[in-house]
């Protein structure tokens, strides 16, 4: 059950533990409600372009997604994934692969229209301003459910830990269907042990986001457009008159350097680069350089 971690989770975010379920990562979690919230034949919106496991595994439960596409500027428009009348909506704020965020106000408009489960994750958030966080809503919309990671701002990725907060009617009806060995004792320890160092969890999103800020600056300076983030990576086409998303992503490749490169519409011409220390995005920059 994750008691003590989730007691240190109540601690840090102020949120009572009964309302709080650990999985072994985030993307338990997701199948988790999938699982135990919907039945086959329903349908999800997803935005679109976001992170692919929303929709893989809605069709392996029998869920239809309803894909709904973003803006001309990768914005996700609540109101029109509230027009599907799905029985869910899932949204990652900031969004991936794009590193947009939604505002708080307009995540709780949705919830003030919109009477299905309203799924919000919040995977890339300790980048991101304090503001646009959703979790201190769950005890007044009984709909909503948040989730979080330790693999992102925590570096916790390889050990497998997440944990979701919502009413805790949601929360004993995940619990039920958890599997019984979930979250392992090591994982559960090193989870316990960063949330004991917020100082230090805090100075190193401080420094990426530092980092980001002068890696994009000096790639839009090269003619690349990047989309604004607020989280540790950044999604950027280069200049359409040089070599392509997709060679480059192969020529850093044979360089070890590895960045995501997506062959899907509205993506195929850019590459997701996530933000390391000031001498990785300096080779990386070389790299381009000597690449052309």
């Amino acid at each position: 059950m994750c008691d003590k971690l989730r007691r240190k989770l109540s601690a840090v975010h102020g949120i009572p533990a009964s309302r709080i379920i650990c999985g072994n990562g985030s993307s338990e979690l997701i199948t988790l409600l999938y699982k135990t919230l919907l039945r086959e034949g329903d349908a999800v919106a997803i935005p679109d372009p976001t992170f692919g496991l929303y929709e893989t595994v809605a069709r392996t439960f029998g869920v239809e997604p309803v894909v709904v596409p973003t803006d001309d500027e990768y914005r996700i428009d609540t109101r029109r994934l509230a027009e599907t009348n799905a029985a869910a909506i899932i949204i990652a704020n900031p969004n991936a692969p794009t590193g947009i965020p939604l505002q708080a106000p307009e995540i709780e408009r949705l919830l003030q229209t919109y009477n299905g489960l309203v799924v919000v994750d919040e995977a890339y958030i300790d980048f991101a301003p304090e503001s646009i966080s959703v979790m201190n809503l769950i005890e007044t919309y009984e709909h909503l459910i948040v989730l979080r990671t330790f693999s992102k701002a925590y570096a916790l990725c390889g050990a497998r830990i997440g944990f979701a907060v919502a009413s805790e009617r949601l929360i004993r009806a995940m619990q039920k269907a958890r599997e019984t060995f979930s979250v392992g004792a090591v994982a559960q320890l090193a989870a316990e042990a960063s949330l004991a160092d917020m100082d230090y969890v805090k100075f190193t999103v401080s420094r990426i986001s530092q980092t980001r800020d002068r890696f994009a600056a000096e790639l839009t300076r090269r003619g690349w457009r990047v989309i604004p983030s607020v989280t540790n990576f950044v999604l950027a086409a280069p200049p359409s008159d040089g070599v392509s998303a997709k060679e480059l992503y192969a020529r850093l490749l044979q360089e070890h350097i590895y960045v995501r490169y997506f062959d899907l519409p509205r993506l195929s011409d850019k590459l997701r680069i996530s933000i390391g220390t000031d001498e990785d995005m300096d080779a990386l920059l070389a790299a381009l350089t000597r690449i052309g």
